[in-house]
């Protein structure tokens, strides 16, 4: 049974309320024990830094079930209408943040030590990796972390650096399949389609400090002439077309490049990992909402 089932059931009684609490500290003691193995192995490898760059990418896959595990259980009370415990909740993304920070920590190790590769426009680059995936029926958001700020567009400047990326999947529903041999009776369902799929981001700019411009004008005390923007904003496909047909325009064009579109001001200080995505969930939820 899983960590959500088990905190999601509602109380029958004080046995049984007594022993569904039981269950939930013994799951959350295996996650904290994973954990602790984890964050252990990533330790070895930052230790022998004379490992290859391939160990490194082994180790970042290798995390991933956990990190599903934890993002999918911390957020099912949305997508199921009900509310896991704020203590449980807590605890989860907790745990999602620590491993986050200590893979982050590994990669940039090595990446100091010119053992692998950050720079996103190289085919070889390590600059992101997968934080965990999340269903909120008809979506499936699968969240990444980039290691440093990376430049928003690969090969153009544009003043814009990512930290985050979430990939959000609209998912079809389930068409049934017809046996013909049984007179078009529906032997099994197939797998849910992808339809469409968004691009979020979290970014920083810098952007001009108007005060900073009133006070030089003023012959008063300067401030910074910038200051740190964070936003959640969508990418949107400028070239190649996204409603060409054409398959030729896509292969002529070695880097798409896109505009971003903001969606939400989140100020000048960074929001921890789970955060932001807490936003995004509450921003996709109330497109949905409206649709």
């Amino acid at each position: 049974m899983l960590l959500a089932d088990v905190a999601l059931a509602p109380p029958c009684g004080d046995d049984k309320s007594c022993i569904r609490d039981c269950e939930v500290e013994r799951s959350l003691q295996v996650l904290q024990l994973q954990l602790q193995f984890l964050m252990s192995k990533a330790d070895d490898l930052q230790d022998l830094l004379g490992n290859r760059q391939e160990h490194v990418e082994s180790f970042l896959l290798t995390c991933q079930p956990y990190f599903n595990h934890l993002q999918s259980t911390a957020w099912s009370s949305m997508s199921q209408h009900t509310q896991m415990p704020q203590n449980i909740n807590t605890m989860l993304l907790d745990l999602s943040q620590q491993l986050c920070d200590k893979l982050e920590q590994l990669v940039l190790t090595y990446a100091r030590h010119n053992l692998l590769c950050l720079d996103e426009s190289e085919p070889n680059s390590v600059s992101h990796f997968c934080m965990g995936q999340i269903l909120l029926s008809p979506l499936r958001v699968t969240v990444f972390r980039y290691c440093r700020l990376t430049p928003f567009l690969a090969r153009v400047n544009t003043g814009l650096y990512k930290r985050m990326r979430w990939n959000v999947e609209r998912l079809r529903d389930r068409q049934p399949r017809a046996d013909e041999d049984r007179g078009g009776e529906c032997k099994e369902c197939e797998a849910d389609k992808v339809g469409e799929t968004e691009y979020y981001f979290l970014c920083c700019e810098n952007i001009p400090n108007a005060h900073a411009e009133a006070d030089s004008e003023s012959q008063d005390i300067c401030h910074d002439e910038v200051v740190k923007m964070w936003t959640i904003g969508q990418w949107v496909q400028m070239n190649p077309n996204p409603d060409t047909e054409d398959i030729y325009d896509w292969i002529k064009c070695e880097v798409p490049q896109a505009r971003y579109q903001r969606l939400l001001f989140l100020g000048s200080e960074e929001l921890p990992c789970c955060s932001a995505t807490d936003l995004l969930q509450q921003l996709l939820l109330s497109q949905q909402s409206t649709e």
